[in-house]
């Protein structure tokens, strides 16, 4: 029994020792195999993801080749840069090449243990734990080289934890696959530093003029200190914000050893050129309306492309300069110049590109004013007006409207051209009365006006809305010779190869108005500049061009063209309120001539060709009988039907009979031909009478003046003859 009490007691004895071990420790024990295991796992399944991502990584030459988006660089016609768009990468400057400065400055911001850290930083990670333990705050780990370097490449700016342990990861496999010099060298060449520049020699380009080759100190510690906020610390926005950032790169990089101290604080700042930001001008009026149409032009490309234009550089300097001298205090102003052939030489939106990008040349509509009547004017020559052809400047109703002249006087009989060249708004309400109101708004149509038009009698003074580009092309159809025209901006598109994607093919015009309408219309364009309302836009050179003026001076217009190019001019409010002194005829016209005398300086004196060769139809009967046979003598009535003789020969030659029958001669029922005297001889066709004349020519349904050809619709407004008046020829007025 003792020895089994003994052997109890032993054995009583371990079990208790056992049981003094302190909890604490037994918890210590098992968190730290737990731990352990849970550590072994992970490192296994990072191991793994990591073996796994870098053999799925691209080589080298693929990394290079990456890009975020598409560059486009916009050439002008002389093959100058106008501006670079999206993405710009410069030139890849290899490892060797690149300033040791600017490696110098960047690792030090952005990375100071680059050299030591296997693509992740662990001292980093666990400054930032102690600091978020201390303070309460989040944890902010600073990214290294590499995991931005993954970034930039592979992922987006997500903040969730998911994207950062996909960027650690991919930071390690790059580590494994690549050396040190080769991530470095990725990520100094791809790394963002604001304005579209991608890399140190496009941010070296864009900021400083020149290559990231020639990079000073100065300039580097600028360009390192982008990387945190490529916004706020942009030379270009805010110079002082740069050197600020700058003077903390020197900092860091005398703190690291890269510099000494000394070398730190001697740089001077006070030496940096910041280059002129390209493309923060009128230029980019042109680039908005331009760049759009390659969406049509080319298929769907990401890969960079030079952009050729038609812009002149000369001439848009000459636009911008115009347009600012001229525009009234207050007032905004739009210009646009176009070739014979619609390639956009220049072309202006707006007095200030970066506080308000709107492009008032090919999106503002505006009220035209007196430049309508080119339309108006267009219609009655084609419907068979000359421009010496006499009307009537009285007061006029055309359906409860009365439209009045601008100096509220009226200058009774005139010509057609001097009703145009002074403006007259009489006159263009019963032209546009006679051919009718829509024929008007179909010729604008018909020569390009896009926007909606109203066909109300007020119309013919310029009450529907347009665009300026729109008014320009019509002008320049006019200046083509009547046929249509159409404004292009692209001429061709290249890779940065130089392999051609598009290239802009010359297409023939329609013929849109007969020649003989083409150089009535033209002269009468010619007469406004030399001697009415037009004469601010004389320079020195054959002008042809219009005039317009809204309403309480809310708009002024000029269009013109001169040695082949068309410049249409608009100015005035964006909130349409009245601009006090604001005519067509003053500000828009000096603008023009200011614009075209730098435009057409080096292009020979072109003379207009307003010598009118009238259609058949519309010749004099005098005119006639010098082209044909006499006897085919016949006219057209007011309603486009054939008009002849009542006896004597038909059109074709056949004789006609009393009794009505035709032939070719005696035979049965031999005709009675009547003795028309003997200085004819027998059987000779008889002259016109002078009723069948009248009635040929619609004289006994006009006014009492056989010579005014718009004075019936003044004196009875609401008669609507026809639209195509009777083929009539007034001799033009005497001196």
């Amino acid at each position: 029994m003792a020895k089994d009490s003994g052997r109890n007691r032993n054995s009583g004895g371990s079990s208790s020792t056992s049981q003094k071990k302190p909890l604490w420790l037994r918890m210590v024990r098992g968190l730290f195999v737990w731990g352990f295991a849970v550590a072994l796992l992970g490192a296994i399944f990072l191991g793994a993801a990591v073996f796994f991502t870098e053999r799925e990584l691209p080589d080298y030459n693929a990394l290079k080749s990456s890009q975020n988006g598409q560059m486009i660089v916009v050439r002008a016609r002389d093959g100058s840069e106008l501006v670079s768009l999206g993405p710009s990468y410069g030139k890849w400057l290899p490892y060797d090449q690149i300033p040791q400065v600017m490696k110098d400055a960047m690792v030090s911001v952005e990375d100071r243990r680059f050299r030591d850290h296997p693509g992740v930083d662990p001292i980093g990670l666990a400054r930032a734990v102690y600091v978020s333990l201390t303070t309460g705050g989040r944890a902010k780990a600073t990214s290294t080289i590499t995991q931005q370097l993954a970034r930039n490449i592979f992922l987006n700016n997500s903040r969730s934890f998911t994207r950062k342990a996909r960027e650690a990861v991919l930071a390690l496999a790059l580590e494994r696959k690549f050396g040190k010099d080769d991530i470095l060298e990725l990520y100094l060449n791809k790394v963002y530093f604001g304005g579209g520049a991608y890399g140190i020699d496009a941010a070296s380009r864009k900021f400083f003029g020149h290559s990231a080759t020639q990079l000073s100190t100065a300039e580097a510690a600028i360009i390192a200190g982008l990387v945190k906020a490529p916004s706020n610390y942009s030379p270009t926005a805010d110079i002082n914000a740069a050197i600020d950032r700058g003077k903390v790169v020197l900092d860091l990089m005398a703190k690291n050893g890269a510099i000494s101290e000394a070398e730190a604080q001697n740089v001077d700042f006070t030496h940096v050129n910041i280059a002129r930001e390209k493309g923060q001008n009128s230029v980019r009026y042109f680039t908005d309306w331009a760049l759009p149409q390659l969406d049509m032009l080319l298929p769907q490309t990401t890969e960079p492309i030079e952009v050729w234009t038609t812009l002149d550089p000369a001439m848009q300097r000459a636009a911008t300069a115009a347009v600012d001298s001229n525009v009234p205090k207050g007032a905004q102003g739009a210009l646009v110049s176009v070739d014979r052939d619609g390639a956009v030489l220049a072309m202006v939106g707006g007095t200030d590109y970066v506080n308000s990008n709107y492009n008032r040349a090919t999106a503002a509509v505006r009220q035209p004013g007196s430049a309508w009547k080119l339309f108006v004017y267009l219609a009655a020559l084609e419907a068979g007006y000359t421009p010496a052809d006499r009307v009537v400047d009285e007061p006029v109703t055309i359906n409860g409207w009365s439209p009045q002249n601008s100096g509220r006087s009226y200058a009774g009989a005139i010509d057609v051209r001097t009703a145009f060249a002074y403006s007259k708004n009489t006159v263009a309400a019963q032209l546009g009365n006679e051919v009718g109101f829509g024929t008007v708004a179909s010729m604008a149509r018909r020569f390009g006006i896009t926007t909606p038009i109203n066909t109300q009698p007020a119309m013919v003074l310029g009450t529907s809305d347009v665009r300026l580009i729109d008014m320009t092309r019509a002008f320049a159809a006019v200046s083509a010779g009547g046929t249509s025209v159409e404004p292009y901006g692209i001429i061709k598109v290249t890779t940065t190869s130089g392999e051609v994607l598009y290239q802009h093919k010359s297409v023939q015009g329609q013929v849109l108005v007969p020649p003989n309408v083409a150089a009535g219309i033209t002269d009468l364009l010619q007469t406004a500049v030399a001697t009415g309302t037009g004469r601010s836009a004389q320079i020195g050179r054959p002008v042809a061009g219009k005039t317009g003026t809204t309403s309480s001076n809310k708009d002024g217009w000029f269009l013109g063209f001169s040695s082949g190019i068309t410049t249409g001019v608009w100015m005035g409010r964006d909130d349409a309120r009245p601009v006090p002194g604001l005519s067509g005829g003053h500000a828009p016209a000096r603008a023009f001539a200011d614009y075209m005398k730098v435009a057409v300086a080096n292009r020979p004196v072109q003379e207009f060709d307003t010598k009118l060769q009238l259609p058949e139809w519309q010749l004099e009967p005098d005119d006639e009988q010098l082209q044909g046979n006499p006897d085919d003598y016949y006219y057209v009535d007011e309603n486009g039907n054939l008009v002849r003789p009542e006896n004597g020969t038909r059109p074709d030659g056949q004789p006609r009979y009393e009794d009505g029958s035709v032939g070719p001669g005696p035979g049965p029922g031999t005709p009675q031909v009547p003795d028309y005297g003997p200085q004819n001889g027998p059987g000779a066709p008889p002259a016109a009478g002078e009723d069948f004349l009248n009635r040929a020519t619609g004289q006994d349904n006009r006014a009492s003046d056989p010579g005014l050809r718009a004075g019936q619709n003044a004196a009875t407004p609401q008669s609507r003859p026809s639209p195509r008046p009777a083929p009539t020829r007034i001799p033009p007025m005497a001196p």
